[in-house]
């Protein structure tokens, strides 16, 4: 499967909405107003802010994106969540990939290398 090469994470950052998705069982079912909120560390990698508003309440969690592999091109990166969120002991890890980027960095296209899941974000121009 293709990736994005030389993904400028600068210009990644930012607040993402989630537009369509495959269904996946770590996120609500019946969420709405799904964003991801990106923002790059001094460390070089990236905290992550996924929420999500199931009935009117906000539900979120929080991570840390970093490359797979740092001597690569591609944009293949691994996120970490910690479960539960209020309790950070048990780290659980999965495949982030860029799969499509337009020049723009407007709308992306997420996925992993199972082909299981699978996201389509548009940034949000504040």
């Amino acid at each position: 499967m293709e990736v994005v090469k030389n993904l400028d994470i600068q210009r990644y950052m930012g607040k993402w909405y989630e537009i369509a998705s495959f269904p996946s069982f770590f996120q609500p079912k019946k969420g709405e107003n799904t964003s991801a909120f990106y923002t790059l560390k001094e460390d070089g990698t990236v905290h992550v802010l996924n929420e999500t508003f199931v009935n009117g309440k906000k539900d979120s969690i929080e991570g840390t994106a970093y490359k797979a592999d740092p001597k690569s091109d591609e944009a293949k990166l691994k996120v970490k969540f910690y479960v539960p969120p209020f309790l950070p002991i048990i780290p659980v890890t999965g495949d982030y990939w860029v799969l499509y980027i337009d020049e723009d960095y407007q709308y992306v296209l997420v996925g992993g290398p199972t082909k299981k899941y699978l996201w389509v974000l548009l940034l949000c121009l504040y």
